[in-house]
């Protein structure tokens, strides 16, 4: 203990008043940098932000005000700091350049986190993946796909390119196209398929189905069918539509074409290869 005061007596005859105020400097800064960290942490739970970024977030400006406080008091005691702050500026940016494709990330990740192009649990693509959501870090954000594969996803790889959110809006489209004969008459077809439609439950009734001739082609008239569904239930309506569909017209007798090929078989043909060859170039297995 003896000692401790001898060190405490010592720094007071060399740096005197110098000592007090950078003693007090640090702590002023130490209680500004817990200020600091209770004010982030109240506005950033009250935002509903993800606990990874406020964490994240806290820590690195509790430190960061702590840090420009440690300086001051060392400047206040006479201590050149430049060198300092040259050596700490140097370490991060050598770090910031080792931690680019992080850093890239964790800033795409909090961009996600505050803007909130997509939630947990929406339908989107992106990154060249279709999927789920099913996590979002300030890192990584992991898709589970429609084959129930999981796949982790860089953050800047998304930001970086589009993103379509399919549950965004709570409904979408689901287009398909029917085709039948010319023979067929047309507001009978309408009306089939239209009924057809109405008895799906998972097919909503507002936008209502769109059922419309969509194009006059060689061997059919194709009409375009529709109909709107929550992005839940998406391919279970697009299954739904085509299989009700072409129960429901083969029910009413309407024919749905098919190409067809006419193939001509010719009866005089020389069995032997050779033969028939050199028949085929002289025309002579024409009938």
């Amino acid at each position: 203990m003896d000692r401790y005061l001898g060190i405490l007596q010592d720094l007071l005859t060399r740096f005197g008043l110098n000592a007090i105020a950078a003693i007090a400097i640090f702590l002023i800064g130490r209680w500004a940098a817990q200020l600091v960290r209770r004010i982030i942490r109240r506005v950033m739970v009250k935002a509903k932000m993800d606990p990874t970024l406020t964490s994240f977030v806290i820590a690195l400006s509790y430190y960061g005000v702590l840090t420009m406080a440690v300086i001051a008091a060392l400047n206040r005691l006479g201590i050149q700091t430049a060198s300092l702050v040259a050596v700490l500026g140097a370490a991060g940016l050598a770090i910031g350049l080792a931690l680019q494709g992080s850093l890239s990330n964790f800033a795409s990740g909090a961009l996600i986190i505050i803007f909130r192009p997509f939630n947990v649990g929406d339908l989107i693509e992106g990154g060249g993946v279709f999927g789920r959501v099913e996590d979002i870090d300030v890192l990584t954000t992991a898709l589970v796909t429609l084959d129930n594969k999981r796949v982790t996803i860089p953050n800047a790889k998304l930001t970086g390119n589009n993103i379509v959110n399919y549950s965004a809006l709570g409904k979408l489209r689901v287009d398909t196209v029917i085709g039948v004969s010319y023979g067929a008459d047309i507001d009978r077809v309408k009306a089939a398929i239209a009924d057809t439609l109405s008895q799906d439950p998972l097919v909503l009734k507002n936008p209502q189905p769109t059922v419309a001739v969509m194009e006059l082609a060689d061997s059919s008239v194709k009409f375009a069918v529709r109909p709107w569904a929550h992005p839940d239930h998406y391919w279970q309506v697009y299954f739904n539509t085509q299989e009700a569909v072409k129960k429901r017209l083969d029910a009413e007798g309407i024919v749905i074409p098919f190409p067809q090929r006419d193939v001509h078989v010719f009866s005089k043909i020389n069995p032997n290869p050779l033969e028939a060859q050199a028949d085929l170039q002289n025309g002579s297995v024409l009938p």
